[in-house]
């Protein structure tokens, strides 16, 4: 092929792709073309109050992000024949020198749930080659560069000072870098975080927490004799002392020891009056709800039987985990597969997941003895691709 026909070719390749550009691209893209976009809410300030501080949110995370990680992959040619050994399999169980399978995947659930964007690396040793390592990178150190059309043009990965920068395809956005995001109503090139619908509610339940769970009180400054008011000075000491051996968590349950005529008086409710268990009770429930998690699971419900564990069991899989993972499967197959080839797919392996038995052992026993189906049909009720 000479150049006059490769660059025309490659001209009306350019105008598709430009037809096919979303309209409201463009519009998205206004005044931020070429500009790192940066993360709307400071991610270490989330990793470290809603998930180091905050016991059930730790736990919540935990739980999700473990049992992601530990779901099993299959990969399927696209005549439904299954390869348990290729270059693709071999990566997602080595994905670097530094990481098996299940920690890799356990700190891209984990990154999900905090920040609500998660973004991959993948290393290839030339350009359309196939990857052959694959990093998690940390989303606060992550820029977006908007393009023209509405998609990234790039990224930039930005630690000690110094600056790393991939591109991408301005239609397709096709990069070596996958940027997997939550939906966010108000943001166009970030994912919203679960941790961000609790963090304001339990601003007020972790103050109290702060002292000791109970209301301030007064002291009041009644002297026998001489002026009934405390001189500056005598103010100003009172205060001081107050501040450093009274108050502060450290300091939480200290008796406070008065004299020339000050006494304390209660200005707020007991512990008991205030509910404080039963209000800490129902702020953990609301941080389970937001990340779909059991009660059960993280020991908030008063009565736990084994039935009612795998109850829990199975609904944390079957509510969260499996469509958290079958969205992350779609990433995957849309970003990482067609590097090694378009006629791959990867799936998940549920029948390796212990919570699922009892509900797949019925669905079989269902499709068992359903005669009027075929066996192809049968295996396709269950799952399994036709013979």
């Amino acid at each position: 092929m000479d150049w006059p026909d490769f660059l025309t070719r490659k001209s009306k390749t350019q105008t598709i792709a430009q037809h096919k550009t979303s309209a409201s691209g463009p519009v998205v893209a206004y005044s931020q073309v070429g500009k790192p976009r940066w993360t709307p809410r400071r991610y270490d300030a989330l990793a470290e109050e809603g998930y180091r501080k905050n016991v059930v949110a730790f736990r919540c995370i935990s739980e999700v992000a473990r049992a992601s990680a530990s779901i099993p992959w299959l990969l399927y040619t696209q005549d439904h024949q299954e390869l348990d050994d290729h270059p693709l399999k071999e990566l997602l169980k080595h994905p670097n020198p530094l990481q098996g399978t299940t920690q890799f995947l356990e700190s891209v659930f984990s990154y999900y749930q905090i920040s609500g964007n998660v973004y991959i690396e993948a290393i290839r040793p030339s350009e359309g080659s196939a990857p052959v390592e694959l990093y998690v990178l940390r989303p606060d150190r992550m820029r977006i560069i908007p393009g023209e059309s509405g998609l990234p043009q790039g990224y930039e990965y930005q630690i000690g000072g110094r600056t790393v920068r991939w591109g991408a395809d301005p239609f397709t956005g096709a990069s070596n870098i996958l940027h997997w995001k939550s939906f966010h109503p108000l943001d166009d090139w970030y994912g919203m975080a679960p941790l961000d619908q609790h963090n304001a509610a339990s601003a007020w339940n972790q103050a109290l927490l702060n002292h000791a769970a109970r209301p301030s009180g007064a002291l009041i400054y009644s002297p026998k004799d001489g002026p009934s008011q405390l001189s500056d000075e005598q103010f100003r000491r009172l205060k001081e002392e107050l501040e450093e051996h009274y108050q502060s968590s450290r300091n939480a349950g200290r008796p406070l020891l008065l004299e020339g005529g000050l006494d304390w008086k209660e200005m707020g409710l007991s512990p008991k009056d205030m509910d404080w268990l039963a209000g800490r009770k129902r702020a953990a429930q609301d941080i389970a709800m937001a990340f779909g998690v059991p009660d059960q699971l993280i020991s908030i419900s008063e009565s736990q039987t084994y039935t009612n564990m795998a109850e829990a069991r199975l609904a944390l899989y079957e509510e969260t985990v499996l469509p958290l993972v079958q969205q992350f499967k779609g990433e995957l197959n849309r970003w990482l597969t067609p590097m090694f080839d378009d006629a791959l797919r990867l799936e998940l392996d549920a029948d390796e997941i212990p919570a699922l038995t009892a509900r797949r052992d019925m669905v079989w026993d269902k499709v068992g003895k359903a005669d009027f189906l075929t066996r192809n049909e049968k295996r396709q009720a269950v799952g399994y691709p036709p013979e």
